[in-house]
């Protein structure tokens, strides 16, 4: 059974996603503020959560910026429909992805399993055995551990995922739609910002200048490739 935290200011939806998570596959936790949600996260182990954006006092931004300093549980951002500014904002606090409300309830379902499952393998069972080396980058796909240099990066699991799909065909370009459907195992709905944001992030961390990056490059109107120099 998975723990899943529900924070949202709103009891009516919070209502409504238990409702959406019923069923003995999930127990759910509620809070109702950013520092009801860390002070359940610092009792609990949690495995996923469903995040507002919108609250008082501490919001769910802050909240998961704080979160992201000793955990890397997958966050879902709940967004209001049109509000691409909140979901950039979430995305580059740390969050995994996001549920536009109002909610499908199949969407939600779909969205919570994917995240969940990419979570527990990756911090569970290995993928396959080997390394995998492009430059100074390599990737352990058995431990599921990164070296740029010789030196330990810690990635997201999302991170790792796009890391090693890039790592596996260097060279090779892939579209956002290929990016996301590959790693978030979802279709693209609609406008998307998620592959971009994370992408930055995984720029962050491999390239000694992420603003001119050597490896991790965008090809303009076509998507991203990992060169090998």
């Amino acid at each position: 059974m998975y723990n899943i935290l529900i924070c949202d200011d709103d009891k009516d939806i919070v209502s409504a996603l238990e409702i959406y998570l019923s069923g003995g596959e999930y127990q759910v936790f509620k809070a109702y503020s950013g520092e009801e949600a860390l002070d359940i996260l610092s009792q609990e182990k949690i495995h996923l959560v469903l995040m507002d954006i919108m609250m008082p006092h501490m919001d769910g931004i802050r909240a998961t910026q704080e979160l992201r300093k000793t955990s890397n549980v997958p966050v879902l951002f709940l967004t209001a429909k049109g509000e691409d500014t909140d979901k950039i904002q979430g995305l580059n606090a740390g969050g995994d992805d996001y549920i536009t409300k109002p909610f499908n309830p199949m969407e939600v379902l779909a969205r919570v399993r994917s995240q969940l499952r990419r979570y527990t393998v990756l911090g569970g069972e290995p993928d396959r055995e080997g390394t995998l080396t492009v430059g100074p980058i390599e990737l352990d796909t058995e431990r599921h551990f990164a070296l740029v240099d010789g030196e330990p990066v810690t990635l997201t699991p999302l991170e790792y995922d796009i890391l090693h799909l890039l790592m596996e065909r260097p060279g090779q370009v892939f579209s956002v739609r290929q990016i996301y459907e590959r790693v978030w195992k979802d279709p693209v709905l609609g406008s998307d910002n998620t592959v971009a944001v994370h992408i930055r992030h995984l720029r962050e961390k491999i390239e000694i200048d992420p603003s001119h990056p050597r490896y991790l490059k965008v090809v303009w109107g076509v998507g991203y490739k990992l060169e090998r120099s």
